[in-house]
Order: C-alpha cells, then structure tokens, then sequence
C-alpha cells in the first residue's frame, strides 16, 4: 500500500515476473484503475523496437513503465538487457493525475525486484533511446 492508499494489483507483479524471468515481454505499461485505488497493467507487449514503446505513452496522462532495454557496448561484448521503470508524468497531464501518480510510484517500485534504473519523464526528451543507454551503460559495473 502506497501514502495515496493505493495498492499493487497482483496481476502488476505476475506480469512484471514475466517480463524478467520469462521473457515474455519486451514492456509493461501500469496505471491506476479507474477508482484509483490499484496499480494494474494496461498493457503488455513484446514489440522490440523502442518507438513502438514510445508511442504508448500518453500525450496528457500519466502512467508507469517497465522496460526490458536491450543494448551493446562493443562487438565483442555481444548483446546486454537491463530493466528500466519509467514514471511518465508529462507537463500537460491534469495536475491530480500527476500527485497521485507521483504518491503511489513507491508501492509499485518497491514490489519489483529486479529494477536497474529509475527514470522519470516529463516529456519525450527524457525518455528518448539515447538518454536511456546512457542511464544504463554509465552506471555499469
């Protein structure tokens, strides 16, 4: 249970497994169902390319994503995946949206084992390719 009284549907966490050991999806995109009072899954999806990803995130709603970001450093390196929650809060989302949204992020972050990175996004600049592989190579051990 988050500060906002919202709580983490157990379907949120069964998907979220999916996506980390199963492999099942690429992402997860959560959100509050319509009496605010649970953090469920709105969709699912196992489209690798980042833009498909991109184009589910609401022009003027919020929403949580987890991502299963694949990426290379090198050649001899071969192919590396981390996963990434994004907290999607745009600028033009209605003000409540956005509180309870930013209130309830710590129930769900914290029933996800497995996160690598953190990324909040108020618009598309923040959650762009580039500015990811950053996030997640940079703090690379």
């Amino acid at each position: 249970m988050s500060r906002s009284g919202v709580a983490v549907a157990d379907e949120s966490l069964t998907a979220f497994n999916d996506l980390k050991l199963g492999q099942k999806y690429k992402f997860i995109l959560y959100g509050l169902n319509d009496a605010k009072t649970e953090i469920v899954v709105k969709e699912t999806s196992t489209d690798a390319s980042y833009d498909a990803f991109l184009e589910k995130l609401p022009e003027n709603d919020c929403l949580y994503a987890v991502y299963d970001f694949e990426y290379q450093i090198s050649e001899s390196e071969g192919k590396r995946s981390k996963i990434v929650f994004i907290t999607w809060s745009p600028d033009t989302a209605p003000i409540r949206s956005k509180m309870v949204y930013a209130a309830s992020k710590d129930a769900l972050r914290r029933a996800l084992n497995g996160i690598y990175a953190d990324v909040q996004g108020t618009d598309f600049s923040e959650v762009a390719y580039d500015v990811i592989l950053e996030k997640v190579t940079k703090t690379a051990h």
